[in-house]
């Protein structure tokens, strides 16, 4: 019986996402509420009947391996087959050294592929949100006795330069291939999502061809080997910027949104511990929103994504906002187009998200946190009273003494200082963006 394998990338640093992706691998990174971005992938594969994955991990992958465990979420706890997480390591006479690129990662652990009898191999990424049945991709991939079968999307023109441009031609051969061209000749583009037969795979990988865009599939075309797109017309999304990671979530709160979380032919599974149901109090307006379990809403919330246990105090304000696991929104507090990871307190009163000066980029990442988007990084504790502008940039751990005063102008930063100092030494603390206080 013909067999698939999914090898599923996902040690990827995610560094656009800003702290987001500081502390956990970008595919464990909490999204829509109650999951993690890799949950679309994993889920994709089950509801495909593909069930032998193995999940490639490198970057912090601490919380990724916790979310995974043994796969049973996604019905995977197999003696046979089921999830496989597969760890980076250190092999006799060779260098230590991060995967060098997407197709070296596989090939590292190429000794997955050789001993399965799958025939083709699912390569994925583990980092995007889409819902997707692989069978038809499998099925065209064999019918066109393609070594390999590349999944394909039109895009806009303004980003195509970020992916794998190619052209087909009327039998969906691919005939040119641009990797992340500054100047794109086409609006298709690769998703990274890749059907190869096993043969081809293991015949074309190697350690100089470290990448699928960049190496592999040009070396393939220019030796004539047959190179086919899949025409994928379904909603999809690279949640890779904190722009598209919070964009994405607002979409969900539409009438209509393009990705229905609340198709029961299609769920999306994912490890969920028990929590008491959301509370909705006395006091609580809630409007165009997605509140989890665990929730405690006595507050306003409006047009946001509020992940298991977050509480919203009385008076307290939520607005156009994505707030993870467990964050305390305190009374008479404002989060305002703002991201607020696991356990952020917001004081009483403060404001996180103020003012209309959207367009003054970060200081510190200028090219990622420029749309006026504020982002709190894990367990942060801003002060009662605070008032925190746009895009800004408040770091893992921050406490309110680390804040040199209470208004942080747009496009600052806090950073956390270190251990508290002995009772009478100086210090030095620092909210960039205004003065520097002492």
């Amino acid at each position: 019986m013909k067999r698939t394998t999914a090898i599923v990338l996902a040690g990827g640093e995610g560094e656009r996402l800003s702290i987001l992706s500081g502390v956990r691998a970008k595919p464990a990174v909490p999204f829509a509420g109650k999951y993690r971005i890799i949950d679309f992938t994993l889920s994709n594969c089950v509801n495909s009947d593909i069930t032998d994955v193995a999940i490639l991990t490198q970057y912090n992958p601490r919380s990724l391996n916790d979310h995974i465990g043994s796969g049973r979420p996604w019905d995977m706890d197999r003696a046979k087959g089921g999830i496989r997480l597969l760890q980076p390591y250190l092999a006799r006479g060779r260098a230590a050294e991060w995967y060098r690129g997407t197709a070296d990662a596989v090939l590292r652990n190429v000794w997955a592929i050789e001993d399965s009898r799958s025939d083709t191999i699912l390569v994925l990424a583990g980092d995007h949100i889409y819902k997707m049945d692989y069978q038809p991709f499998i099925a065209q991939h064999r019918r066109k006795r393609a070594d390999v079968t590349i999944a394909v999307k039109r895009v806009p023109i303004g980003e195509a330069h970020r992916f794998g441009i190619l052209a087909l031609d009327d039998d969906d051969r691919v005939t040119e291939w641009q990797e992340k061209p500054k100047q794109p000749r086409s609006d298709l583009a690769s998703l990274g999502i890749y059907v190869f037969s096993r043969r081809a795979l293991l015949a074309w990988l190697d350690a100089d061809r470290p990448d699928f865009g960049a190496h592999i599939i040009p070396a393939m075309l220019g030796a004539g080997a047959r190179v086919f797109g899949y025409r994928f017309d379904g909603y999809w999304q690279d949640v890779g910027t904190v722009e598209s990671y919070w964009q994405t979530q607002m979409d969900l709160l539409d009438d209509h949104p393009p990705l229905d979380l609340y198709d029961r032919d299609w769920v999306i599974h994912t490890r969920s511990e028990e929590r008491a149901p959301a509370r909705i109090g006395p006091t609580a307006n809630v409007h165009r929103s997605l509140i989890s379990h665990g929730c405690q809403i006595a507050g306003t919330v409006e047009r946001s994504v509020l992940s298991p246990g977050v509480r919203v105090d009385p008076g307290a304000i939520v607005r156009d906002s994505v707030i993870m696991f467990d964050a305390h929104i305190r009374a008479g507090a404002v989060v305002d187009r703002a991201i607020l990871d696991k356990e952020v307190s917001v004081g009483p009163n403060a404001v996180v998200g103020m003012g209309s000066d959207f367009e003054t980029p970060n200081r510190q990442e200028p090219t990622r946190l420029n749309t006026g988007i504020t982002i709190v990084g894990k367990r942060a504790a801003i002060p009662a009273g605070a008032r925190i502008g746009r895009n800004v940039r408040i770091a893992e751990g921050v406490r309110p003494s680390d804040f040199g005063r209470k208004v942080v102008a747009s496009g600052g930063s806090v950073e956390r200082r270190g251990p508290e100092p002995a009772p009478g030494a100086s210090t030095t603390r620092t909210a960039t963006g205004g003065r520097r206080d002492r």
